[in-house]
């Protein structure tokens, strides 16, 4: 049964005919109508970047959680339910909560052209601003400059690492990107500034300079690194020596690495900081699926889901499956058409995988099986074609049932492999 909100926000995906518009014009001018609720948050760590932020941003909140701080979060996209992606002093918002500030912000906003998400961004500042909490974590949406999230004076600001990835709206280049992500940054607001090509931390070091933003850079003020299956992090304030990250993935250590960075800044100890690295959750990120149809109907196999979908991601996934015991790897895959498709399957070519590709339900910019599956063979991955997810996994478990299995190739995807999982 549907929630009333999903009416509420099918509704407002009718206010702009377009589902990606930057500018902040509309945020402004919504928000003013809202009371500016963007200036009574608790205090914001601002988060953008290309890959990491999620899992970055989980490993925070479970800093400061431990640390005994009440956390609210922000991010996107969600999975499962929109509510997934406002946190309230660690708990989903409430559903006659979110029904009601959709309603007080289609109201104020009175038929004005606003995209999707800046008027549900706009509900959410409402929500921060009225629940009481230590600090809130906010992620971007998409780019930094004139995002809507970009409305705020942070507490710290955070880049993950900055890959190719929306170049039709952020820019050719890497360094258009990062100029993009760099926008976030704020003069005299310290900036959390995770391992980065030396293209896109130019970028970023000179927009530091021209603001006035000072910068913690990895590599310059703080270091993380694996040694003898330990993390550690060393500042200038000393040398943390913590478990791995439960979040699997070598990948991970850099996310980690930059969370304890900014947990350091905020004076976190090392009990919370070590909580940080071992106690995150985050979903679609290298999950194990274990129970539920999907994983009934491969009983002999490993089956993981993961919601990276660049070839940055790609690579960092491959590379962690290299490192698991052998296996034969096949991958179901789905990708929208706004993905470098061949790029993400590239690293994949090198474990001997090959590819059940479908076409993701309910979403307009998905590629067919068909697209994805041409995207595959030029990577040189063998490939096919399949209805859906359940029938990929059921040709799979014929052909070759000790598999590894992995569905990947977007977020939109992982989230109707979580919804099938729980029914």
């Amino acid at each position: 049964m549907a929630d009333p909100s999903d009416t509420i926000l099918a509704r407002l995906m009718t206010l702009h005919p377009k589902i990606i518009d930057l500018t902040l014009d509309r945020m402004w001018r919504l928000l003013d109508r809202l009371g500016n609720p963007q200036e009574q948050t608790p205090l914001v760590i601002h988060i953008a970047g290309t890959n990491g932020k999620g899992s970055t941003l989980a490993m925070i909140r479970a800093g400061l959680e431990a640390a005994g701080h009440s956390v609210h979060a922000y991010t996107s996209p969600h999975l499962v339910r929109f509510h997934e992606r406002i946190r309230l002093a660690g708990d989903l918002i409430a559903e006659d909560d979110l029904s009601r500030l959709l309603d007080e912000c289609e109201k104020a906003n009175d038929g004005a052209p606003i995209t999707y998400f800046e008027i549900t961004t706009c509900a959410a500042f409402l929500a921060f601003a009225r629940h009481p909490a230590d600090y809130l974590l906010l992620e971007v949406g998409l780019g930094g400059r004139l995002d809507a999230t970009n409305v705020v004076t942070p507490k710290l600001s955070v880049i993950t690492p900055v890959y190719f990835d929306h170049e039709q709206y952020l820019g050719p280049t890497l360094a258009d990107i990062a100029g993009e992500k760099a926008g976030i940054l704020k003069r005299n607001i310290p900036a959390i500034i995770a391992r980065q090509h030396d293209e896109a931390l130019d970028v970023i070091e000179a927009k530091a300079r021209e603001i006035g933003a000072p910068l913690l850079i990895h590599g310059q003020h703080w270091h993380v690194t694996e040694e003898r299956g330990r993390l550690v992090f060393q500042d200038e304030t000393g040398l943390l020596d913590l478990p791995l990250p439960n979040l699997p993935g070598a990948h991970q250590i850099g996310n980690a690495g930059t969370a304890l960075a900014v947990l350091r800044q905020l004076g976190v100890k090392e009990p919370a900081c070590e909580a940080a690295v071992t106690q995150a959750r985050w979903p679609a990120r290298l999950q194990r699926l274990r129970t539920g149809p999907l994983a009934d109907a491969v009983p002999q196999a490993e089956l993981w889901l993961d919601g990276g979908h660049n070839p940055a991601a790609g690579q960092a996934i491959a590379n962690t499956l290299s490192g698991m015991p052998p296996r034969p790897l096949r991958l179901v895959a789905g990708l929208l058409n706004t993905k470098d498709a061949s790029g993400f399957f590239a690293p994949f070519k090198a474990l001997g995988a090959d590819v059940h590709t479908v076409t993701i339900p309910d979403t307009t910019a998905t590629l067919s099986a068909e697209e994805t599956a041409a995207a595959a063979q030029k990577a040189g991955l063998p490939a096919q074609p399949a209805s859906d997810v359940l029938t990929a996994l059921r040709e799979i478990a014929e052909e070759t049932p000790t598999a590894r299995i992995l569905i990947c190739g977007s977020l939109y995807l992982a989230g109707e492999v979580l919804r099938l999982s729980q029914e």
